[in-house]
């Protein structure tokens, strides 16, 4: 019998792969985080987390982990709720402008969410919060909202983050002589 100790080298060894390179084989999901903004004739607030995930059914609950360094997510706390926008596969370039800073990432179609956070029009669904908790999580805040309104959006695929691309996932169904049942598509594309 071999165990997972066996073969894989600890965190204290000379060769082991660092952390960061080992759970980049884990896909997530990329989710446009925004808040209103903080003061009158200023832009609304977000941030692209790659850490978006359901916490509680009973209370229902979200969550997402910032960097500690983060400077959107104290405006974000200030405002006391978010909106978790899920980004669709065509959404890359909001991903990539928000990521970036752009001065016009802004410039993108969006409403409001039943909370006034904004809404992005484009997203495959949304979760609106209230901010339920904040505790530390190392270099990260693990942060929790409780889920006030939600929906989905635009039919199609999500947008996937794996290895450093970006990329989609989409399900795919398997004939019924193949047993019936759900395979996975995976297309990942450069950065």
């Amino acid at each position: 019998m071999t165990h997972a100790s066996d073969s894989v080298g600890s965190l204290h060894t000379e060769h082991a792969p660092d952390l960061r390179t080992v759970l980049g084989r884990c896909p997530t999901g990329v989710a446009l985080v925004t808040a209103p903004a903080g003061r009158s004739g200023a832009d609304p607030v977000g941030m692209v987390v790659g850490t978006f995930t359901s916490v509680s059914l009973d209370p229902p609950l979200v969550g997402f982990l910032p960097a500690r360094t983060s400077t959107t997510w104290p405006l974000i706390r200030a405002a006391g709720r978010f909106c978790a926008n899920v980004l669709s596969a065509g959404q890359r370039d909001v991903c990539e402008a928000f990521a970036a800073k752009s001065p016009r990432r802004w410039e993108i179609p969006y409403g409001w969410s039943p909370s006034g956070c904004p809404l992005l029009t484009g997203s495959v669904a949304w979760v609106d919060c209230t901010l339920h908790g904040q505790c530390d999580a190392g270099d990260h805040w693990f942060v929790t909202g409780s889920v006030q309104a939600m929906g989905m959006g635009v039919q199609g695929p999500p947008l996937v983050f794996l290895g450093g691309r970006y990329g989609t996932y989409a399900p795919r169904t398997v004939g019924p002589s193949q047993g019936g049942s759900v395979a996975a598509s995976c297309n990942f594309f450069s950065r």
